[in-house]
């Protein structure tokens, strides 16, 4: 039986978002600059508290994705990353966050607004290298968020998403490079790509390469699950 006297903490429910983009090559992340206290002027995960007892997880995310960095949420597809409730990871209280993740390319330009003073792509590598300080536990939840990215382009077929209409493998092997933090083998990834089935299709128009030969032209193909997946190396060089 329940002691009478026994009650519930008090707990306070967030979501926060990790949200990554290609931007020139390299993996950038969307953070937003806190206006207010706790941790004001530092940067953060675009998030914040549910507005009532009746709004849902993921249109509470929709909503801060939104008022925060005037990003439309209806354009990216939001996937729950996981729940953080670390007893000190707010000095305001026991706050729990859920998390969420989307990787999507050619996202535009954000605005900062709501509580936020800025709102701005920024490189993954500045975050995981130190450079960049972040609110909260926002540096591990980003960790953990770069991690299921990078195992998303090993398990489908996401990266075709990132170049255009047609590619070259050259321009499929750097979205895996920029995403992984890694170096490929030319030989070894063009090997792989061709050998997974419905990943690319070839087309029958080529371009030139810098050196004159014509380089091989390719499309996504129908398939959203790589088999066998394409492994990423262990060794890792950051995003410069």
């Amino acid at each position: 039986m329940l002691d009478n006297k026994w009650a519930p903490p008090r707990v306070l429910v967030a979501v926060d978002l990790v949200i990554l983009t290609l931007r020139e090559a390299k993996l950038h992340v969307l953070l937003t600059e806190r206006g207010i206290d706790p941790f004001r002027g530092t940067y953060a995960l675009p998030g914040g508290f549910l507005n009532n007892d009746k709004e849902d997880l993921l249109a509470a995310a929709h909503r801060e994705l939104q008022e925060e960095t005037a990003l439309d949420p209806e354009n990216l597809h939001l996937e729950q990353l996981g729940a953080y409730g670390a007893p000190e990871r707010d000095p305001r209280g026991r706050v729990i966050s859920i998390a969420y993740l989307a990787i999507s390319p050619e996202l535009p330009e954000p605005s900062a607004g709501g509580d936020v003073t800025d709102a701005a792509w920024r490189l993954v590598d500045d975050v995981t290298s130190g450079r960049l300080t972040l609110a909260f536990d926002h540096h591990h939840i980003l960790e953990e968020g770069i991690e299921r990215a990078r195992s998303k382009l090993e398990r489908t077929t996401l990266a075709t998403a990132f170049c255009g209409e047609t590619f070259t493998i050259a321009d499929l092997q750097r979205v895996y490079e920029a995403v992984w933090g890694v170096r490929l083998d030319p030989r070894n990834f063009y090997r792989k790509a061709q050998h997974a089935p419905g990943f690319i299709v070839p087309v029958e128009a080529g371009r030139r390469s810098t050196r004159g030969r014509p380089a091989k032209l390719f499309r996504a193909g129908p398939s959203k699950v790589l088999q066998p997946p394409i492994t990423r190396p262990h060794a890792t060089w950051g995003n410069r």
